[in-house]
């Protein structure tokens, strides 16, 4: 008997340890390359993909490695189970109140670290396209705002519901309100209501809404018509799309003119318009 319940035990403690060391095993965030495109998908679909200090830190490395990596000329963020992003990791953030600050430094580290991520996706010099096929609430649909582009399943929801728990998404606010309008911004806020895809769609968060669980794949799409042109030109583009909007608009158009100014002696400029004039397809060196 006693015999029975040692190795029932020793089972009960190896089948802990297989468990241990398979979660300690799962990458938080993965990455798959797609020819010029990489996509790195989010992987704690048990925590909703909530983002946290780990998440965070992981994210912004894997970032930087696809800005240094010049076979990628293109990226997608997807995510693995049901949600896209459940936002901050609540629990995380709730067990740091026991330090002796009640977590302010946690707290401030946290939400500044978030901020140099999201920052690093609007900076880098290559499309940036989320693939959403869940949930995306708070600091994830800010995730998805500071995406360039978004395609979003039909399945899909989005909500900034920080103002029912009493801690409003100032951070997700930055992003949210540089895609939507004002009054479409504040009523996500206010309200911490989902919204689905298609009302995503109409008020301008997301791209596209297709076929649940074609998301990925229609992201691809979208991302290799884009690694079809020039990556400086995009390069040259992307960076001026965010840094004129704010600008006043006589800023704007002065600083836009010299870009093309500057695009126009690239020789991919050269190329494309020489191809363009003599009807054949352009051959770029993205320079």
């Amino acid at each position: 008997m006693r015999s029975d319940k040692r190795e029932a035990r020793k089972l009960t403690n190896d089948a802990t340890i297989r468990c241990r060391a398979k979660t300690a095993a799962a990458p938080i965030v993965l990455r798959e390359d797609h020819g010029p495109v990489a996509m790195l998908v989010l992987n704690r679909p048990e925590a909703r993909n909530s983002l946290s200090q780990e998440m965070i830190d992981t994210l912004t490395a894997e970032i930087a490695l696809v800005r240094d990596d010049k076979n990628v000329r293109a990226l997608i963020i997807a995510a693995n189970g049901p949600g896209f992003c459940a936002g901050h990791d609540m629990k995380q953030m709730t067990a740091r109140r026991a330090d002796a600050d009640k977590g302010r430094a946690f707290f401030d580290h946290m939400f500044k670290s978030c901020a140099k991520m999201m920052m690093s996706i609007v900076h880098l010099p290559k499309p940036v396209i989320a693939a959403v096929g869940g949930t995306a609430s708070a600091a994830g649909a800010q995730l998805v705002a500071s995406c360039d582009l978004a395609v979003a399943s039909r399945e899909a929801y989005f909500a900034t519901p920080g103002v029912n728990i009493g801690l409003f998404c100032s951070t997700p606010m930055v992003a949210l309100s540089r895609n939507v309008s004002n009054k479409h911004a504040m009523e996500m806020l206010l309200t911490g209501d989902l919204i689905p895809a298609q009302r995503a769609y109409e008020i301008g968060l997301v791209n596209r809404v297709v076929d649940a669980e074609t998301e990925r794949h229609e992201a691809l799409e979208l991302a290799n018509k884009i690694t079809s042109k020039s990556a400086h030109t995009l390069k040259i583009g992307k960076e001026a799309f965010y840094r004129q909007r704010e600008l006043d608009l006589e800023s704007a158009y002065r600083y836009t003119a010299e870009v093309m100014t500057e695009n126009m002696l690239a020789r991919d400029a050269e190329e494309g318009i020489s191809a363009f004039v003599e009807k054949r397809t352009p051959k770029w060196e993205d320079r």
